[in-house]
């Protein structure tokens, strides 16, 4: 079947996309998305976790959770897809090697090159794609998750307040306690227990409310009792009010910077160490994207009967490396050391130098010569 789809191509050029392309790239699709779907819950599981811890200690609302693990998915989604695609492809390719498939290629003239058009006709739209995602979804992601979570810690004193329970805010000035709550949110037999400017107040009331005003945040409540005083004074203040509202103090927000927020536009424009590293950060996804899929292909094949899976350790320790590499490229930018063109070429380029390495194993030096030559003849 291979071979038909193949020999067809070769006779019918004025088809852009043959029979081996499209199952080539099926496959990996599919593989793609199963690689992904793994690596993006199992990261956002553990991220999730701690939007959950960060939802009862009350510093996001319960409406926001869901808005927050959806960007934080779209994150991880970016930042994993070159080493998904790359764990793909080693799948698929081994699998073909392992079934023989590639023999069948190879027994109706195709090469690596016919088998790299297949990849590259997928890994090259989706690199394209994860320049978008990367250098502009990402940050618009990571901005929006601290809009999102500064709105909530402003607004996070009255959070998690239930129906007989008591629950502190302002760190324990505060202590509230509601017995009800009706179905308009109007609160019944409230307690309040309030200390400001080294006073202690004790407030009971029949009903209470939340409003908001240009002055602030206040709780009203109506038809109840006040008490100022320490414990142990005799000396106590008792009155009784109809209305009587308590001010819930403003939090100064203290606004930090986070660089991975920032749009690449200002990236691109500045001349700070720091924030050339994070555009170095960015431009690895694409770049990775493509060259450890260039990689791929000839690592599949180093070990065949080692099935489908017998090359993925290897795969892995690439992929580490390239990461770490990665990494310590960004810390030579932060120093002060190196320009952000050299140190990205220092790293991609050494990983296309092993991917060549790769194929003169496979194929011989005098193959890739030939090959370049021939090129370079065009």
């Amino acid at each position: 079947m291979i071979a038909d789809g193949l020999k067809n191509g070769s006779k019918q050029r004025q088809k852009f996309i043959t029979v081996l392309d499209k199952m080539i790239a099926s496959d990996i699709a599919r593989t793609l998305f199963a690689v992904w779907s793994v690596l993006v819950v199992i990261i956002v599981s553990k991220k999730f976790i701690r939007v959950l811890e960060e939802a009862v200690e009350g510093q996001i609302s319960n409406e926001t959770i869901l808005t927050i693990l959806g960007f934080k998915t779209l994150q991880v989604a970016i930042g994993f897809l070159p080493v998904a695609l790359f764990m793909s492809l080693l799948m698929v390719l081994g699998r073909m090697y392992r079934d023989q498939e590639m023999a069948a290629v190879a027994s109706a003239g195709g090469g690596s090159a016919t088998i790299y058009r297949a990849v590259f006709l997928m890994v090259f739209p989706l690199s394209v794609l994860s320049i978008a995602l990367s250098l502009y979804a990402s940050p618009w992601a990571e901005a929006s998750i601290g809009a999102l979570e500064r709105h909530d810690e402003q607004s996070s004193d009255l959070r998690g307040a239930a129906a007989g329970k008591f629950t502190e805010y302002s760190q324990g000035d505060l202590v509230f306690y509601v017995e009800s709550i009706g179905s308009d949110n109007k609160m019944h037999t409230v307690f309040v227990q309030n200390r400001q400017h080294g006073n202690l107040e004790i407030i009971n009331a029949d009903t209470a409310v939340l409003q908001d005003t240009p002055d602030g945040r206040f709780i009203v409540m109506e038809h109840g009792e006040r008490v100022i005083g320490e414990p142990g004074d005799v000396n106590y203040v008792l009155e009784n009010f109809d209305e009587y509202a308590v001010r819930m103090e403003e939090k100064d927000m203290t606004v930090k910077f986070n660089r991975a927020a920032v749009p690449t536009d200002k990236l691109l424009k500045t001349k700070v160490p720091h924030d050339k590293a994070e555009l170095l950060k960015r431009l690895s996804i694409p770049l990775g994207t493509l060259l450890l899929s260039f990689l791929a292909v000839p690592l599949a094949q180093i070990s065949p009967r080692g099935g489908v899976y017998g090359n993925m350790l290897v795969g892995f320790l690439i992929y580490f490396t390239y990461g770490n590499l990665t990494r310590i490229s960004q810390a030579w930018i932060i120093k002060g050391g190196m320009s952000i063109w050299m140190a990205g070429a220092l790293v991609n380029i050494g990983l296309l130098i092993v991917g060549f390495v790769l194929l003169a194993r496979l194929y011989g030096w005098q193959w890739l010569l030939i090959k370049a030559k021939q090129r370079i003849g065009r």
